[in-house]
């Protein structure tokens, strides 16, 4: 029931810019904490940006002043704009939605692949 979609991952120049969206179904969207993931070969997952269900903004050091994440409750996505991307930024960006009430609650997107040529 529970679905994240991700979509407008590809290829794009260093220097360049996209726009990953995720489209959640199936949860009460407004109550979780949205976020950013990534991965890539070799590398450990790691959190690029998260938007609270509050509307905090974080951001992993390694992007800030580059990436704007976004949430639109009334569409029930959530976005990552990522400009001046670097060849480093390449990796599967997965979509997440989390909740805490008793126990935690994770949801994952299956991922979109950004690869940033140098």
């Amino acid at each position: 029931q529970v679905q994240l979609v991700e979509s407008g991952g590809g290829l794009v120049q260093a220097g360049g810019s996209l726009r990953l969206s995720c489209a959640a179904s199936g949860i009460t969207f407004r109550l979780y904490d949205m976020g950013w993931y990534r991965q890539a070969p070799g590398n450990q997952r790691e959190l690029v940006a998260t938007a609270t269900q509050g509307g905090r903004l974080n951001y992993a050091d390694s992007v800030k002043g580059r990436f704007t994440i976004a949430r639109d409750n009334a569409k029930n996505t959530v976005y990552l704009q990522m400009n001046s991307l670097k060849p480093e930024d390449t990796a599967v960006y997965v979509c997440n939605a989390h909740l805490d009430v008793v126990k935690s609650v994770d949801y994952w997107g299956k991922g979109t692949q950004i690869t940033v040529s140098s």
